[in-house]
């Protein structure tokens, strides 16, 4: 089990649900972070599947 202490601000900065490509606050961001390990917002996902350069 982990204690609430154990978590520190790099944890923390790396759930904050922004995007890293077009910098908004999105919901997906954290669900594509455990599905893919990317923290791509589903807009920024669907264009680099479609555009990957």
């Amino acid at each position: 089990m982990i204690k609430e202490e154990d978590f520190n601000e790099k944890d923390l900065k790396e759930l904050d649900d922004i995007c890293d490509e077009c910098k908004e606050k999105d919901e997906s961001v954290s669900q594509n972070l455990i599905l893919t390990g990317f923290k791509i917002c589903k807009s920024c996902r669907v264009s680099k599947t479609i555009f990957p350069i």
